[in-house]
């Protein structure tokens, strides 16, 4: 039994970190290269969003971290 609650953990692990990984590319990374791209400055606004979902992503992360620690010998 401990094998099936350990692959369970281990997939909402995953699953939350690959929202991490969505919402720090979706939000924060691409808005950022796509400004640079274009050659335009960034702005505040755009730094505060990004700044935000950086965070949020690790944030999210080390969830997908704790929820780990839910993994029976």
């Amino acid at each position: 039994m401990s094998q099936i609650h350990n692959e369970r953990v281990k997939l909402s692990a995953t699953w939350l970190n690959g929202l991490s990984i969505a919402i720090f590319a979706v939000g924060g990374f691409a808005p950022m290269l796509t400004r640079l791209y274009d050659g335009r400055a960034l702005d505040k606004s755009l730094l505060a969003i990004a700044a935000g979902c950086f965070l949020a992503a690790f944030a999210i992360h080390f969830m997908a971290r704790d929820i780990l620690r839910r993994l029976k010998p």
